[in-house]
């Protein structure tokens, strides 16, 4: 079920907070962390009644979840459709302003029964969950219905993007095309990238990558049909950037402003592909403005990722290049959703 429409900006603003966290956790850690992805349901997750995620082991309540309240012996003194407020807490009868968000209907119905035995003798109070609101997911770009999504029961990744409406679509050439950008598809997951290869679920079936979605998930897809590619890492102007004609290595820096003071140009990387197995192509920028060897040719979506100090491990950079794209997306996303922001909300790595 898709709760009250948030505006564009709610949504943005929601994305932010949860990527620059993420930035937030790489301004330590050099990277967002990739974990790897969780055992996925040997079906859809809504065809098998017993199907539980982790998160529903141990249900917590929270803001805007409706419960209804009993007192054992005293029918008249039922509650029905008690919303849980803004600041996850409830009341009934004497028992007033008790939290329960972050507590199991049992925990709730103990915190209530422990407070009416100030006024009653041996009080047996009734919990019961009624509505289910405060768990969301939240799915954006190139879906049909962008938004947050209340997560009631166990969805899958699929069922997540078909509450969305599904990917959008296109034509081309007289066939229908998706319109997302699957090799560059990300889900956040507790300030991590879930290592999900959205092109084999999606075009392949491969329903390995079909996890279970968990409270506070984010679904990103980007646009396909975006001709840009991406310069990021130590350049005055880091972002998306068209793709002009004959793209190359230092015409794309070109176009993010330049070389930064700190530039490391001996060794460039560009990320080919898909943020799950990319083609990674080390050039150096040095020889290149030296005359000693050819600029590189660039394709649409490339990623130019330069280092503001030595390396070595192409694994390392690589992983600073993917956050880098990630927070790139998210400013670009919500620079076309929040017209007060006049520049990029979300951190760029050092």
């Amino acid at each position: 079920m898709k709760i009250s429409s948030p505006s564009r900006a709610t949504l943005a603003i929601a994305l932010v907070v949860a990527v620059s966290a993420c930035a937030d956790l790489a301004a330590q850690e050099s990277v967002i962390p990739v974990v790897p992805k969780p055992e996925a349901p040997q079906v859809f997750a809504g065809s098998n009644a017993k199907t539980k995620a982790a998160w529903q082991t141990r249900y917590t309540l929270g803001p805007n979840d409706v419960v209804g309240f009993g007192f054992y012996g005293h029918p008249e003194l039922a509650r029905a459709n008690v919303l849980i407020g803004p600041d996850g807490r409830v009341g009934y009868l004497q028992a007033q302003g008790i939290l329960a968000s972050g507590l199991t209907i049992d925990e709730l119905r103990e915190a209530v029964t422990a407070e009416l035995a100030k006024f009653y003798r041996n009080p047996r109070v009734i919990v019961t969950p009624g509505e289910f609101r405060s768990k969301k997911f939240y799915v954006l770009g190139k879906v049909v219905n962008k938004g947050a999504f209340t997560l009631a029961r166990p969805l899958t990744i699929i069922e997540a993007v078909a509450q969305a409406g599904g990917l959008e679509t296109g034509t081309f050439a007289l066939d229908t095309v998706e319109l997302a950008d699957l090799p560059r598809s990300f889900l956040i997951r507790n300030q991590r990238r879930v290592a999900i290869d959205f092109e084999k679920l999606f075009r392949n079936g491969d329903l390995s990558q079909n996890i279970l979605i968990e409270p506070d998930d984010y679904l990103y897809f980007p646009s396909a049909t975006a001709n840009e590619i991406y310069v990021l890492g130590s350049v005055k102007a880091p972002g998306a950037q068209v793709l002009p004609t004959d793209a190359s290595v230092l015409g794309a820096i070109t176009l993010g402003g330049g070389f930064a003071e700190r530039a490391y140009k001996q060794r460039v990387l560009v990320v080919r592909g898909g943020l799950e197995n990319p083609q990674r192509i080390v050039v150096s920028a040095a020889d290149m403005l030296a005359g000693r060897a050819t600029d590189f040719r660039l394709e649409p979506r490339d990623m130019v990722y330069v280092s503001d100090r030595p390396w070595s491990r192409i694994e390392d950079l690589a992983d600073m290049a993917a956050t880098a794209f990630i927070q790139s997306m998210v400013t670009v996303w919500t620079g076309g959703s929040i017209q007060l922001i006049k520049s990029p909300v979300v951190p760029t790595l050092p």
